[in-house]
């Protein structure tokens, strides 16, 4: 078994060198423009983004959560409001609707997906309720077809958390009975009234520094979020709005025109490694592996680890030179700035004690995985 050597979570080096000249060129003709803000490369990759996805208007950002904060601010999320969303997720997604004034509203995952679990959403709308932000968790669809349902039924607005899913694919909800009819096969981000999503470069599609994108269709969205992004103006020095100095830099665009045409590729690859780990791990007791449903482009490979012994079993992995992720150790209903709120979300906190994310990354060799795997089987017997 690989022992010597540390596997660590996430091994960019390998991307990295496979695009070198192409990374290369890219930022040298950026350089050598010295159009280091707005430059013409963040246009191209909007619109390339936007046809990657078949979205009509894709509004580039400095960061994901500002894509988040951004997005709700566009539909008219403000102070008072209250916004449904998952307590098993990074915190910038309830970060983004404090900021606004607003209350994050926490409903419980479902087990088998992470996700916010739509059977739960209908007791948690109040008159106050705005929208709702489903996260596509680890890089898995939520159940889009029954939240989507339900939010048009109460007249909300749906905003994608899609941080972890880009090139992730709605196909259908698991155990749902809703309709999918046209929302089949599209792209996370497009179902709802806005997709957010992040270029940090542990992404799917990541930079190589912050980064971030709000999509939509609407057109009074995106002039809005084009507007909020350059300090509320529209015009130079006509400002018109209390916004934020949220443009990407033209660096990271050109980096991510290098890396966008690979996508598809790396993503197929995650999801043949993620299948590896299903087999090889398979029947193991006390472990349970995800399931390898449709879409999912796996932007973490995570399973749960019973019998309160996730962290024996990590701390025995990090022995063995095998780096991996607890993604979350603390839901955020958990969290000193939330725990007032007094709730208790057992899903969310049984996910919180059990989860563990092992390497995971495009050029992974197979080599290597295998020696993840026997890891895993020695650190669960010890």
């Amino acid at each position: 078994m690989k022992t010597l050597t540390q596997i660590p979570i996430l091994d960019l080096s390998a991307e990295v060198n496979e695009l070198w000249d192409e990374l290369n060129a890219a930022i040298q003709r950026v350089l050598r423009s010295t159009q280091f803000i707005m430059g013409p490369e963040v246009g191209e990759l909007e619109q390339q983004l936007a046809q990657y996805l078949g979205v009509k208007h894709a509004v580039a950002l400095n960061s994901g959560t500002d894509a988040l904060i951004i997005g709700l601010r566009a539909l008219g999320v403000g102070p008072g409001d209250e916004v449904i969303t998952s307590p098993f997720t990074f915190f910038a997604t309830a970060e983004a609707i404090s900021l606004l004034g607003a209350k994050p509203v926490f409903v419980d995952i479902d087990p088998q997906s992470f996700n916010l679990n739509p059977e739960l959403l209908e007791a948690a709308i109040t008159p106050q309720t705005r929208a709702i932000i489903p996260v596509h968790l680890y890089g898995n669809p939520a159940a889009m077809g029954k939240i989507l349902e339900i939010a048009r039924r109460h007249g909300l607005k749906v905003l994608e958390d899609c941080a972890q899913s880009f090139g992730a694919r709605y196909e259908g909800c698991a155990g749902c009975h809703c309709n999918p009819g046209p929302l089949l096969h599209r792209f996370s981000g497009t179902l709802g009234d806005v997709g957010a999503f992040s270029f940090f470069p542990s992404k799917n599609l990541g930079a190589y520094g912050d980064g971030g994108l709000l999509v939509t269709a609407d057109d009074t969205v995106a002039e809005q979020a084009r507007m909020l992004r350059a300090h509320g103006s529209r015009k130079k020095y006509h400002n018109e709005a209390v916004g934020y100095n949220s443009r990407l830099d033209t660096l990271q665009a050109a980096i991510l025109l290098v890396k966008l045409p690979h996508l598809e590729r790396y993503n197929q690859a995650r999801r043949t490694i993620a299948q590896r780990y299903n087999d090889g791990l398979a029947g193991l007791e006390g472990l349970v592996t995800p399931t390898l449903s449709p879409g999912h482009i796996f932007h973490q490979y995570t399973v749960r680890v019973l019998g309160n012994k996730r962290d024996a079993v990590q701390a025995r992995l990090a022995e063995l030179g095998v780096g991996t992720m607890v993604y979350y150790p603390v839901p955020l209903h958990k969290l000193p700035i939330y725990q007032p709120l007094g709730l208790d979300l057992p899903e969310s906190e049984r996910a919180a004690r059990e989860v563990l994310s092992l390497p995971i990354w495009p050029q992974m060799q197979q080599e290597t995985q295998m020696a993840v795997i026997e890891a895993v089987k020695t650190a669960l017997q010890g």
